[in-house]
This record gives structure tokens, sequence and C-alpha cells, in this order.
């Protein structure tokens, strides 16, 4: 698998969460590691790296804390962890990339035409 750095950001510490694109049409996610095995807590910019006209395509759950806690394949392989600089308290997942298709705001299409009435109480 080849690998192509993207960013990172997010922590003081070496590795920093990272976002990598693979030669295979997805993305290697590298992350804080949780208590679930392929779930890892990434900063809510590391999206933003993501390539144009794609997104990460793995459901990503606002923890409320400034990150994302999202679910992918984990990383066993050792020649693909031998390029990763990873700190002590990190992981790897790869994940789906996926196309963007959508770029607008989905509520627009909704808007009426037309004053809006006030409310007499």
């Amino acid at each position: 698998m080849n690998l192509k750095f993207l960013g990172k950001g997010g922590s003081d510490s070496g590795g920093c969460p990272s976002l990598y694109a693979t030669d295979r049409g997805t993305y290697i996610v590298q992350g804080w590691e949780t208590s679930r095995l392929g779930t890892v807590e990434i900063p809510h910019l590391l999206p933003g790296f993501a390539e144009p006209d794609t997104f990460i395509g793995s459901t990503m759950t606002d923890t409320g804390r400034g990150t994302f806690a999202l679910s992918g394949r984990p990383i066993t392989e050792p020649e693909v962890f031998s390029m990763l600089t990873l700190a002590e308290n990190e992981t790897a997942i790869e994940v789906p990339k996926q196309p963007r298709r959508f770029y607008g705001n989905a509520a627009a299409s909704h808007h009426r035409a037309g004053p809006v009435a006030e409310s007499v109480s």
C-alpha cells in the first residue's frame, strides 16, 4: 500500500492525528486510541485535509470535546505501520474515500416565496 500524506493536527506530540490517501481509493486515519478496536478519535480539523471533492466515508460522532469518533478497519500490516509516526496513544484505521456529491443547503430548496406572516398575540 502506498500512502500520500494529506495533513495533521490537534496534538503537540510527535505524530499527531494525521490523514493519508492510499493507492486503494481509501483513507488511513491516524488518531487517538479508544477502548473499542477499530475506533479512533480525531480533532475536528482533520477531515478538512480530505482530497478535493471527497470525504471520509465513515460515520463521525461528535464527542462534545472537539473531536470526532470514527471506526474502520484496524491497520495491522507492519509495512503500513512503518510509514506512520505514531504517538504512544495513537493507532490507525482504514476507511472508505467517498466522492462528494452535495455542495449546497438542502433547506434552501424548501424556501417559501413571498412575505412571512407575522403572528398576532
